[in-house]
């Protein structure tokens, strides 16, 4: 594909733009009244926020909806996130759409530094802000699309050796001291900000994808269609990480290798690759079950 032939995502005119916030919530805690307090502060754009109810608290994600002037969609079964996202934006017609987990906390003007760095970046599909921890490190957001060697690699040495040259090429150089914008393979899911002409034309997530890599696939399909995805590290939101992965640490850990799996087995989906599926289905399969012994061990030692 020529310079010229390569797709641009048609930005709109400033006057009159508007924003939704997508977010799924899975019985959530106080961090969705913090998310949805700080997202006012984060544009000065006209925002509407739908909230996917993928649990079973009900009142509390309707209470913070009301405060906040959101709008709650979803029965309270857990379709997945992926599928939750969809669904708040079934009937987008706003000119970006910002997928974001519902424990974020964002910086004052951050969304409007991405939406600044899409207008002057038309062929960027996907852009995600600097996530950063509670304590101010670095969340690795913005990382090359996994490969078998370097998978494979990080995959077995990246919890006894994380700083190995495997897990850092995945990770693509994630740089603390990183300011500069730059183009990555994929961005987290944990935020998000496409321009509107974009997820339509994908599709949005590939709702397959229960939980996990529906960000790693989407940030593959972006850059098929000849986008960008792109880190803005001007754009801080901090990640607060909620507690619902550790309550149910096991579950996780065999919801990500399924999702693992179904990634690196489309990637390799060809008939004579078949041997390298079968190889890879393995080795997550061990990793998995080590994951799942070592959370076992750790819960019982907090006993």
């Amino acid at each position: 594909m020529t310079e010229s032939a390569k797709p641009t995502v048609p930005t709109p005119a400033e006057h009159g733009e508007s924003v939704r916030i997508v977010t799924v919530a899975y019985n959530p805690g106080r961090e969705l009244e913090r998310f949805l307090a700080s997202v006012r502060d984060a544009t000065s754009l006209p925002l509407r926020i739908v909230i996917a109810d993928n649990g079973a608290q009900h009142d509390v994600v309707e209470a913070a909806a009301r405060k906040h002037g959101a709008r709650v969609v979803g029965d309270g079964r857990n379709r997945g996130y992926g599928a939750g996202a969809n669904l708040a934006a079934a009937d987008l017609d706003e000119d970006w759409i910002v997928v974001a987990n519902p424990d974020l906390v964002w910086e004052p003007g951050s969304l409007d530094t991405l939406i600044e760095a899409a207008r002057a970046n038309p062929r960027a599909g996907a852009l995600g802000p600097r996530l950063l921890n509670p304590d101010g490190t670095v969340y690795p957001s913005g990382r090359a699309l996994p490969s078998l060697f370097k998978g494979a690699g990080h995959a077995l040495l990246g919890r006894i050796w994380p700083s190995n040259p495997f897990s850092s090429a995945y990770h693509n150089a994630t740089r603390e001291d990183a300011r500069e914008e730059r183009v990555v393979g994929w961005l987290s899911g944990a935020c998000l900000l496409l321009p509107a002409a974009a997820w339509k034309r994908l599709g949005g997530f590939d709702e397959h994808y229960f939980m996990f890599f529906e960000d790693v696939d989407l940030g593959a399909r972006i850059g098929k269609a000849g986008w960008l995805n792109m880190q803005v590290p001007g754009a801080v939101v901090i990640h607060e990480q909620g507690a619902s992965w550790k309550a149910r640490p096991e579950r996780m850990i065999r919801a990500h290798h399924a999702s693992a799996r179904r990634y690196l087995c489309s990637v390799y989906s060809a008939p004579w690759q078949a041997p390298v599926r079968w190889v890879l289905s393995l080795g997550l399969w061990l990793r998995e079950e080590l994951a799942v012994r070592s959370s076992r061990r750790a819960q019982a030692s907090q006993r």
